[in-house]
């Protein structure tokens, strides 16, 4: 048994527009996460006890179900709120995104716990509300020391992503079923798959780590 080349250079553009999609997907469920997140971590840790009830069963909810059972949950629920079949691609990026903003309100939680108390106090005795001293002073500060995690949260979910192939959607994994299945060839194409995965996950970690440094420049000017 001899490794085919040459159906993996022919199945490499399929492949890399698969993965294009995996990349949107991602972005934009890391996006919607980011801002659920935010919003959520910020509840986790106001003084309203509701909003701290609200957000605690989001986050355990969505932290402490399967990603998998989530997609199919959304997948098969939208239909009855809406009444129409469910779009793929919307319930993809709606149950990636919900579950990023479990994840990520965590991160946003921690974060600004780690800004001394003082910022907080020192924008009220300017006169700034408690939402605009979040706004202006602690979230930013927050968000540069969050960067680390962030970037974590995005590689993982573009890697989780390869879950919403079992609602037909065709990313970067599907795609390789689709191959296989008229070619038989499950060696080589999953081999492809998993180094265009390599690529993209070192790829952002590399990004992750400029963003990094910069920012901690940017502190010392």
């Amino acid at each position: 048994m001899s490794f085919n080349f040459d159906l993996v250079v022919s199945s490499v553009p399929l492949l890399l527009m698969g993965a294009g999609i995996t990349i949107k997907i991602t972005v934009l469920s890391v996006a919607l996460g980011i801002l659920i997140g935010l919003f959520m971590g910020i509840a986790r840790i106001c003084r309203i006890r509701l909003f701290r009830m609200i957000a605690a069963v989001y986050v355990d909810f969505f932290r402490g179900t399967p990603l998998l059972v989530q997609i199919f949950l959304v997948y098969f629920a939208l239909p009855l709120l809406t009444g129409q079949r469910s779009d793929p691609y919307v319930a993809a990026i709606s149950a990636c995104g919900l579950n990023s903003g479990a994840y990520v309100a965590e991160i946003f939680r921690s974060g600004i716990q780690s800004i001394d108390k003082g910022q907080m106090e020192a924008g009220r005795s300017l006169g700034m509300t408690w939402v605009q001293t979040m706004r202006y002073i602690v979230v930013p500060q927050a968000f540069k020391r969050v960067i680390p995690q962030l970037g974590n949260e995005f590689i993982a979910l573009l890697k989780d992503s390869s879950l919403v192939s079992v609602i037909g959607f065709e990313e970067l994994t599907r795609r390789g079923q689709l191959i296989i299945a008229k070619t038989y060839a499950s060696v080589e194409i999953w081999t492809c798959v998993a180094i265009i995965y390599l690529v993209m996950t070192l790829t952002i970690s590399r990004f992750v780590a400029y963003l990094e440094w910069r920012c901690k420049t940017d502190d010392r000017h």
